[in-house]
């Protein structure tokens, strides 16, 4: 792992390795709210031409980036012909698990509803002052004692308070299923996103995802079904994007989709898509905790080893944001955060969650990580990484499958 070196360039690059989204329609933001209006909720646009349903169901496939599908095409030819057929998405900034399910289950960008990455500040719950970085996945702060559970102290449905769309279709009459692993079932971040009336339906294996979906679709009225699968994005993570065990569990989606799209009940739509792709990292890592100029001034530090957020000591942020350019050079964009927003990267963000990004936000280009070996070493030890802007992390597939 590398310790960084100073390099000359002060300034990041400014042309990011793929655009800002425009965060209308054009992001995992518009599913939900497209599936929708397909049902007839009031209050929401079809953004993606879903057509008017009666059932409507997404199938999200975690780390089904639409470059690695293309790469990997003559193994998944049902994908790969549905893919040529569908269209594309954004992730959205940053492309990360909580942050796309946020997106997915509010309609809203991250300075929306204010999961802005793997980890966040979230403070103002509770007596503790400040709050330690919450991590989302298991909505706990990792502290040198162990592992704190948050969810008393930053209870999920304060940490992010908007309604979500499966409150506002239940609401409506429609019948609302969430099919996914048991785990889910009361986590923190499904209270957070997922929240709602309606079924929770135990899928611990891909075999009973499936008939899981198939099942809600079928009841009588108006359905909205979610089913999740994380076998692929596990894979990447830990063998590497495209690996043997990466290509094993790609088969397996495929056959998981092929069985969902032969068996669709009518007046339907099923919605595959991904939450993020994947980049894989090798020698090009980059040690916070052990280098100190990147350190000094600093107080917290978030997000995840393709995106950080910086919180700063008062009056540091602009000696931090000088560092932190002056070392890691060409190998992130470091910026401040007013001009993160000014940009757009999160969305429109609002005042309640402004304090949630960092004073300085870097984000890793190429496949660079910012990793923190002493505070997070189940992340270091991955080889498969996402967060940040290149192509390979951003863009998704958008398959819409209705009954032939």
């Amino acid at each position: 792992m590398d310790t960084p070196r100073s390099h000359e360039t002060a300034e990041p690059t400014t042309r990011l390795e793929t655009d800002i989204p425009s965060y209308r329609g054009d992001t995992l933001s518009a599913v939900t709210p497209s599936l929708a209006a397909a049902l007839g909720v009031p209050g929401y646009e079809d953004l993606l031409d879903a057509g008017r349903v009666r059932g409507a169901a997404f199938l999200l496939v975690d780390g089904l980036g639409t470059r690695l599908l293309a790469r990997h095409a003559h193994l998944a030819p049902t994908l790969a012909a549905l893919a040529q057929r569908g269209s594309q998405l954004r992730s959205g900034f940053p492309a990360t698990t909580a942050t796309s399910l946020a997106s997915l289950g509010t309609g809203l960008p991250a300075g929306g509803h204010g999961i802005v990455g793997m980890s966040f500040t979230a403070d103002g719950f509770g007596d503790t002052e400040p709050c330690p970085a919450l991590e989302a996945l298991s909505w706990c702060a990792h502290t040198p004692e162990g592992s704190v559970d948050l969810r008393g102290q930053a209870p999920p449905e304060s940490v992010q308070p908007n309604a979500t769309v499966f409150e506002r279709a239940a609401a409506d009459g429609v019948e609302v299923s969430r099919v996914v692993p048991g785990f889910h079932h009361g986590s923190g971040l499904t209270r957070a996103l997922l929240r709602g009336p309606g079924r929770f339906v135990a899928a611990d294996a891909p075999d009973e995802l499936v008939p899981g979906m198939l099942e809600a679709l079928r009841v009588p009225g108006r359905a909205l079904v979610y089913g999740y699968h994380g076998d692929l994005d596990a894979a990447g993570h830990v063998f590497g994007p495209g690996s043997e065990e990466w290509i094993e569990e790609l088969v397996r989606v495929e056959a998981l989709v092929s069985d969902l799209a032969s068996d669709l009940p009518a007046d339907s739509v099923l919605a595959v898509v991904a939450d993020h792709g994947m980049v894989h990292t090798g020698e090009h890592r980059i040690d916070l905790d052990n280098s100190p100029e990147l350190l000094r001034g600093v107080s917290r530090l978030s997000g995840e080893a393709r995106v950080r957020h910086v919180h700063t000591e008062p009056g540091a942020a602009p000696e931090v944001l000088a560092a932190w350019r002056e070392v890691l050079g060409e190998r992130a964009y470091v910026v401040e955060r007013e001009r993160a927003i000014a940009e757009g990267w999160y969305g429109a963000v609002s005042d309640r969650n402004r304090g949630r990004l960092g004073d300085v936000i870097a984000a890793a280009r190429g496949d660079w990580t910012l990793l923190r070996p002493e505070a997070e070493p189940k992340q270091t030890s991955m080889i498969g990484h996402h967060g940040s802007w290149t192509a390979d992390e951003q863009l998704v597939p958008l398959l819409l499958l209705r009954p032939e």
